[in-house]
């Protein structure tokens, strides 16, 4: 799952119809929780681009989004947020909300 910063964001972003950003940091024990969701989920799903980003290597983006906490799941469809999600997810609604978006 590459990682992204405030540099190279916008690019990523805009060559991915769907995007997942999940907007995490190293010390954060929750984050580490859901990393290996996310890297099962990704490897399962077609169409969909991943991306990390390390809020405290990234104060930008970080400001961008209004993140208040961590982990936040961002998702993008063509460059714009969809929704978003707070906290560890578990992988069955993980798949489902990504299904959902690819629908629409």
């Amino acid at each position: 799952m590459p990682e992204l910063n405030d540099k190279t964001f916008d690019a990523a972003i805009s060559a991915a119809p769907l995007a997942v950003v999940d907007f995490f940091a190293t010390w954060c024990g929750p984050c580490k929780m859901l990393a290996p969701i996310l890297e099962s989920v990704e490897k399962e799903t077609e169409g969909v681009e991943f991306f990390r980003i390390d809020v405290d290597q990234a104060p930008e983006l970080s400001r961008r989004f209004g993140i208040m906490s961590i982990p936040t799941l961002v998702f993008l469809k063509n460059g714009e947020e969809v929704t978003r999600t707070l906290g560890v997810q578990r992988k069955p609604e993980l798949t489902a909300k990504i299904a959902e978006l690819k629908a629409r």
